[in-house]
């Protein structure tokens, strides 16, 4: 396929995409939630499609054509093809920009779908009316609604127990348009992602991933001569003895060097940048509903704030007839002028453009709760649900299932789950008090978090089947002072459930039989 043939195709894809809202009416209803789902689904293999041609293409590495095609050398250039050849270099930068554009927003794109597709697999599942087996979204669709014992009926049941929100979904840059939607933030949401991308791009010590060593040995023709040597993260203890296996005792190394990887929570750039996006706008929405409620119980007089960037609205945005539009400075002083001037008319302010008391103090208090409160509710919500996340979830599963966070690591170091250390206990009881969402304000996130994988390793040879969200709720009431009542409404699990995990902890970590004790022995060891 020819190179703008294919950068066409993926722009009208993704502006077809785009135009194709995303509605979550009605979304419990099994054929609306199965017709969302199987449109995903069909996008991302078009989008995966459109992305291996771009490979194939070489437009991840578009700009080497230039070094193939474009600019000679000064000296070989003659002054009559100067312009010519300038012109041929900014059409193939043109070119090369365009690849690289499409590419980044097809990847975009797929990330964003994945997320939105992971969250859908968490929320349902169907179950055979016949034989009563289990199957997720994703398997009813690869058997074409078919069960294995024959049988075609289902029933969809929501899995209120799984990690997931499908709010963020209409949120998502599904077209690749992530460029566009951070355009559109308020400078409080501004701050916001920056916090939320730096939560996700947490990143963990430096693991080594290979070795670069020069060595010198003695070549056929007993010179000394120079070797580079790559060696795999295996041999970071031995490396000098793996030199000495394959050179012999007599070779030197004249230069070391460790190149270390350090991935972060969530191990992909366009993965980041759509969770940070979606929790944000998703945020941006949750505080349109509330704000006006929680101003009006904080401020002397709510209507007066309302009037006073009303004013200041209307002004910014005008620019008078008599004044040369290319005059920034006596423009500014124009509208500050008038804005002052509705404030003395108002009351808001003296004549010498000093506000009332009353009025700053409502204003410091407006600004607080957006810092304080509005700004980290996106960080608050993400960091509520990768936590519960990783705590209801298996080691396991971690690694097969995609789930709603892709590319999230399966396992978090100390430096990691240093993000987890921020309590956002304000923000919660905001959300708590003025939403319906259920989250609970749990100190030290991190050392839970420490315990759980502590926990997944104490319980890797063990022959009990866990209830993983009850376990995590188990921990969490084990760790902390919090009721079971208030963890078994957060993490919508029964209580009975939780005691039963309870039971399932002390077995593992305080075995009473003989044979049980040994047993651990072994898994310490």
């Amino acid at each position: 396929m020819e190179e703008s043939v294919l950068v066409n195709k993926a722009e009208n894809y993704l502006k077809e995409i785009a135009n194709d809202s995303i509605i979550l009416d009605d979304i419990e209803n099994f054929d609306n939630f199965k017709s969302l789902y199987f449109k995903l689904v069909d996008r991302l293999n078009y989008l995966q499609d459109l992305k291996d041609d771009m490979d194939a293409q070489g437009y991840t590495t578009p700009f080497t054509s230039l070094n193939r095609y474009g600019t000679k050398a000064v000296s070989e250039v003659s002054l009559d093809e100067v312009g010519e050849n300038s012109r041929h270099n900014q059409i193939f930068r043109m070119k090369a920009n365009s690849k690289k554009n499409i590419l980044d927003r097809v990847k975009s794109a797929i990330d964003s779908h994945k997320i939105a597709i992971g969250n859908l697999e968490q929320f349902g599942y169907v179950k055979c009316n016949s034989c009563y087996k289990k199957y997720s979204i994703d398997e009813y669709r690869q058997r074409e609604a078919k069960c294995s014992c024959g049988f075609k009926g289902f029933t969809f049941k929501i899995n209120k127990e799984a990690t997931f929100r499908l709010e963020i979904i209409p949120f998502l840059p599904l077209s690749g348009n992530y460029m566009v939607l951070m355009s559109e933030f308020s400078p409080y949401a501004r701050e916001s992602f920056k916090q939320v991308l730096n939560i996700l791009k947490q990143e963990r010590k430096g693991v080594v991933k290979t070795i670069s060593l020069v060595i010198r040995i003695r070549d056929k023709n007993n010179r000394l001569v120079r070797k580079n040597l790559t060696l795999s993260s295996e041999y970071v203890n031995n490396y000098d003895e793996e030199v000495r296996r394959r050179y012999g005792r007599n070779v030197r190394i004249e230069t070391l060097r460790f190149h270390k990887t350090k991935p972060a929570i969530i191990d992909d750039k366009h993965a980041r940048t759509a969770l940070a996006l979606a929790y944000v706008k998703y945020s941006e929405a949750i505080i349109s509903d509330i704000k006006d409620d929680i101003l009006k119980r904080k401020l002397t007089d709510f209507k007066r704030i309302n009037k006073y960037f009303e004013i200041i609205s209307k002004y910014q945005n005008q620019t008078p007839d008599f004044i040369d539009k290319y005059d920034s400075n006596s423009i500014e002083k124009w509208r500050d002028d008038q804005i002052q001037k509705e404030f003395v008319r108002l009351n808001y302010a003296d004549k010498f453009g000093n506000l009332k008391r009353s009025l700053s103090r409502d204003l410091k208090i407006r600004d607080s709760i957006y810092k304080n409160t509005f700004k980290n509710i996106a960080s608050a919500l993400i960091m509520w649900d990768i936590f519960k996340y990783y705590l209801t979830t298996s080691n396991n599963s971690r690694k097969i299932v995609n789930g709603p966070f892709p590319y999230i690591r399966v396992e978090l170091d100390r430096e990691q789950r240093k993000v987890f250390k921020t309590t956002y206990s304000k923000v919660i009881e905001t959300l708590n008090s003025f939403t319906d969402i259920k989250i609970i304000t749990i100190p030290e996130m991190d050392l839970l978090l420490y315990e759980k994988f502590k926990f997944e390793k104490q319980s890797r040879s063990s022959n009990i089947k866990f209830n993983h969200v009850a376990l995590g709720a188990a921990l969490v009431h084990q760790n902390s002072d919090i009721s079971l009542e208030e963890i078994s409404n957060a993490f919508n699990i029964n209580e009975s459930k939780i005691k039963k995990e309870l039971k399932n902890i002390d077995q593992i970590r305080n075995p009473k039989s003989d044979k049980s004790k040994k047993f651990l022995d072994l898994i310490k060891k």
